[in-house]
C-alpha cells in the first residue's frame, strides 16, 4: 500500500482534517454561510482507495467553504449496509453516504441501466457517461423521496472469480453457486449466463467460498486482497462497470447556498478526476499482494457472454421501458 498512501499525501497536499458531522447548524460563518457538519458513510475499509479519495474530498470542501462545510466519514459498514444507508438518509438520520448504482435501483428502477451487463464498451465510454448528462438526470430520480446523486467513483470492472473452476464460457458456470449482491439485475444477469445465483454479503463471501457454500462470486480484482485464499481463478469476462455513487439527504443539499454547492461539486469533479490514477494504482497494488495465489483465466469468450444477456435488453425494452431508455442513451454516448 506504500504507493496508495503516497498518492493520499498527494491528493492532501492538492485539497487541503474531516471533522464530526450530524446535519445541519443554525449557526453561521464569518461569510454569513449556513453551517453544516455532515455524515458520510460507507462501507469500506480506511485503505480503500474510495475512503482515500473521499477522505481528500473532504477536506478539500471544509479548506474551500471556509469551514461552513465539513463532512465525517464513517467507514467500515459502521452504521449498516448500503440500502440501509439509504433509508436512513430518507428518515433524516444521515446526510450523505456512499453505495453502488446497484443498490440505488431498489430506489428508482432507471438506476439499473449501469448495471446492465456490457452497456459499456471501455472505461472512456464509463467516464463519458458518468461525467455528463445522463449521469445528472440519474442523480435528481430521486429528489423527491429524500435524496440526490452528488458525484461518482470508479468500481472497477467486475468479473467471476471461482474456487476450483475456469470460466471461460457461460456454459462454464452451469451448476456453479455465483455471489451476486442484492439486485435483481444481477440475478438476472446469473440466471441468462446460467449460473445459480446466490444472494450474500460481502463480508460472508470468504466463508462461503471455503465452506463450499458458494463457488464464486463476481467483483473487481480488489476484492481478491480479501478473497485470493479461496479464489483459484479470477476470469476476465469483464460484465460489468458498476461505479459507487455518492449521494446527499435533499434537504441538506437544498439548504445549501448556491456557492456551496458549486463548491460540493467542483470539489468533486478534482475527486473524480485524481481517483482514475488512484484507483489504477490500488489495481495493481492488489494484484502484487496476491501474485502467485489466483490463476488470471484472460482467453475468455467475452462474444458469447454477451450474446447470452440479450434477454437482458429485451426484457427491459418491453418491461421497463424508462430504464431501457437509459441503456439507449448510454449505448449511444459510446
Amino acid at each position: 500500500m506504500k504507493k496508495i498512501l503516497a498518492l493520499v499525501l498527494a491528493l492532501v497536499l492538492c485539497f487541503g482534517l474531516v471533522a464530526c458531522g450530524g446535519g445541519s447548524d443554525d449557526a453561521a460563518t464569518t461569510d454569513g454561510e449556513k453551517t453544516f457538519n455532515l455524515t458520510l458513510a460507507h462501507n469500506l475499509a480506511e485503505d480503500h482507495a474510495v475512503h482515500i479519495a473521499m477522505t481528500a474530498w473532504a477536506e478539500a470542501v471544509k479548506t474551500e467553504s471556509n469551514g461552513s462545510i465539513t463532512i465525517n466519514i464513517v467507514p467500515n459498514g459502521t452504521l449498516g449496509s448500503e440500502a440501509d444507508c439509504v433509508s436512513q438518509i430518507q428518515a433524516g438520520q444521515l446526510e450523505m453516504t456512499k453505495v453502488s448504482a446497484g443498490t440505488l435501483a431498489n430506489f428508482a428502477a432507471e438506476w439499473n441501466c449501469l448495471s446492465v451487463p456490457y452497456v459499456f464498451n471501455d472505461k472512456d465510454h464509463l467516464y463519458n457517461v458518468m461525467n455528463g448528462e445522463i449521469a445528472q438526470d440519474l442523480y435528481n430520480l430521486t429528489a423527491e423521496t429524500g435524496f440526490v446523486g452528488l458525484s461518482w467513483l470508479e468500481s472497477g470492472t467486475r468479473c467471476f472469480y471461482t474456487a476450483d473452476t475456469p470460466v471461460r464460457t457461460p456454459a462454464d458456470l452451469a451448476g456453479l453457486k455465483i455471489r451476486t449482491m442484492d439486485s435483481q439485475m444481477a440475478i438476472d444477469m446469473m440466471n441468462a449466463f446460467g449460473g445459480s445465483a446466490t444472494v450474500m454479503g460481502y463480508s460472508e463471501i470468504y466463508t462461503g467460498m471455503q465452506q463450499g457454500v458458494v463457488d464464486g462470486a463476481e467483483n473487481n480484482i480488489t476484492a481478491l486482497r480479501d478473497h485470493a485464499d479461496v479464489t483459484g481463478y479470477y476470469c476476465y469476462d469483464e460484465h460489468t462497470m458498476i461505479p459507487d455513487i455518492i449521494i446527499i439527504s435533499s434537504k441538506i443539499w437544498n439548504e445549501m447556498s448556491d456557492e456551496q454547492k458549486a463548491i460540493m461539486n467542483s470539489a468533486a469533479a478534482d475527486m473524480v478526476a485524481n481517483y482514475k490514477e488512484l484507483w489504477a494504482q490500488f489495481e495493481e497494488d492488489v494484484k502484487a499482494q496476491v501474485e502467485g495465489k489466483v490463476e488470471y483465466v484472460t482467453d475468455v469468450d467475452k462474444a458469447a457472454f454477451q450474446a447470452a444477456c440479450q434477454g437482458i435488453y429485451d426484457g427491459l425494452k418491453a418491461n421497463d421501458p424508462a430504464t431501457y431508455a437509459f441503456v439507449e442513451r448510454i449505448q449511444a454516448a459510446g
